[in-house]
């Protein structure tokens, strides 16, 4: 092993594949940053141009698209309020806060050193444990499925600490949301009205450009009009210094390994990831109050655990030849198209190439290092546009990613839809995360829990007799407590401050 990667390395560095690997993580970087345009999209607008080259340039190029656009998402996230892809949306909860209060620059190097320890973790573990991955995600049947969605779903109550009403509210809105289309058991359609673009159901692209993007657009420019001012603001270059490190690596470290374990698990992408990394980070904090106020141990959580799950989504992709999220799904074809079969026999056959992917991945996660550290000031720039020039791109962008999914107006509708119901929810304080961890979650909540109940012939057993489904309802329940618990705490805490005040 240690001399295929050796080999790989000296692969990756060679004249045939270190430039098609700074290509691929760079533009992957800038297809993340953009509202809409995800990594799954990259990946996929780039494979027919890897027909004619080898197998592992092909390969390499891909993945460092892949590796690109997962950490490029959370510069839209952090700058605009926008995030690039659905693996940042939980990026918004601390990184946009510490970017309007002057660091953003801080912000996006804690990112950046945060997805590299995400990245290069999950990469370790592939190479070293593959296999045990593997099999544990081959224990996973519908039972489990559903209850790792229920665990999901309980992390609602956690980004929701400032009002859990109002954080329930929203994740009805969603799970509504996201039954919207054909029945997943009986294909009966539902509330679809007769409208034929509904019978799919509703993308959860346009989704979260309207409810992150658009809305906070419309917000500034209600803003604008109101002071009639454009007030540029100014921000601190300072990036994270050496205690900042500090404070985030066991956070970074514990996200990127949860991350790792969560991608190897076939349907379960990075955006499940972050908001599951972000809510254990939040549980053991000794300050949770500062999370979704600037923490940097959420946003080193959030990043560092959808960046894990590029490594662990390749744990069943190479081993079992079962692709973990969509952009794996991709990379499968690329494989085949490669003449490659994935599965245990890959790593008997062609150890060549599956090393010098795994070298590979690596360097590409040391090049979206260099590039996330020598790009932040650029950056920044951003944020220092005025607002009457930005708002009216961020709307053109949004409009152009919306449409460029399916290349249907319809998408650009449903965007301008959430966009209007995220400045209302906005209005109303409500968060607008809810609904997208929802929408996500909803279908795999409600598609596994009848497939259980089919299995079970309408019996609820499966919920104490499977192990891996039981540990995850504990782990629910445990989530509800906590944040229960918390929330009480900080009552207490307000109530004592006031009282303290009036005397």
């Amino acid at each position: 092993m240690i001399d295929y990667l050796l080999s790989g390395f000296m692969a990756a560095f060679s004249l045939s594949i270190f430039p098609v690997l700074v290509l691929g993580v760079l533009g992957g970087v800038i297809l993340g940053a953009l509202p809409g345009l995800t990594a799954t999209m990259g990946v996929a607008i780039l494979l027919p141009f890897t027909f004619s080259m080898e197998a592992t340039p092909a390969l390499v190029m891909l993945i460092g698209v892949y590796i690109g656009g997962i950490y490029g998402g959370s510069i839209a996230a952090i700058l605009l309020k926008t995030p690039g892809t659905p693996a940042s949306a939980a990026s918004v909860l601390d990184g946009h806060t510490m970017a309007i209060k002057g660091m953003a620059a801080r912000a996006l190097s804690i990112a950046a050193v945060a997805s590299f320890i995400g990245g290069l973790l999950s990469t370790i573990v592939l190479i070293a444990i593959a296999p045990i991955l593997a099999d544990f995600a081959l224990r996973f049947n519908a039972p489990e499925y559903f209850a790792l969605a229920l665990f999901g779903l309980t992390i609602i109550a956690s980004v929701s600490a400032k009002n859990i009403m109002k954080g329930l509210l929203a994740g009805t809105i969603g799970l509504l949301v996201s039954m919207v289309g054909l029945d997943p058991i009986s294909s009966v359609p539902r509330f679809t009205f007769g409208i034929m673009d509904l019978y799919s159901g509703i993308n959860i692209i346009p989704v979260l450009i309207g409810l992150f993007a658009i809305s906070e657009a419309l917000n500034q420019l209600e803003k604008l009009s109101a002071n009639q001012q454009d007030i540029v603001p100014k921000f601190n270059h300072k990036v994270l210094s050496f205690l900042d490190f500090k404070k985030i690596l066991p956070t970074a470290i514990k996200s990127g390994l949860i991350g790792t374990a969560i991608g190897s698990v076939p349907g379960a992408g990075a955006d499940i990831s972050a908001f599951a990394c972000y809510n254990e980070a939040k549980r053991v904090a000794k300050n949770p109050e500062e999370f979704g106020n600037g923490s940097i141990h959420g946003l080193a959580a959030a990043e560092a655990g959808n960046n894990g799950v590029t490594g662990g989504s390749l744990v069943p992709l190479l081993t079992l030849g079962v692709p973990g999220d969509a952009v794996s799904a991709v990379l499968l074809g690329a494989l085949i198209v490669q003449g490659l079969t994935p599965g245990p026999l890959l790593f008997t056959q062609n150890p060549e190439i599956v090393y010098g992917i795994f070298s590979s991945m690596i360097v590409a996660n040391i090049i979206m290092l260099l590039i996330g550290f020598l790009g932040i000031r650029f950056f920044c720039r951003i944020i220092e546009v005025p607002k009457i020039i930005m708002i009216p791109i961020i709307i053109f962008l949004s409009i152009i990613g919306a449409y460029a999914i399916n290349n249907s107006m319809f998408d650009v509708g449903i965007a301008i839809v959430f966009g209007l119901l995220g400045l209302v929810l906005n209005k109303m304080d409500i968060p607008s995360s809810p609904i997208l961890l929802a929408i996500i979650l909803g279908p795999m909540a409600e598609t596994n829990l009848r497939r259980s109940l089919i299995m079970y012939d309408g019996s609820w057993s499966f919920l104490y007799e499977r192990p891996i489904a039981l540990a995850f309802i504990l782990f629910a329940v445990f989530s509800v407590y906590s944040t229960l618990k918390l929330k009480k705490k900080q009552r207490v805490a307000l109530e004592a401050a006031l009282e303290k005040d009036d005397l």
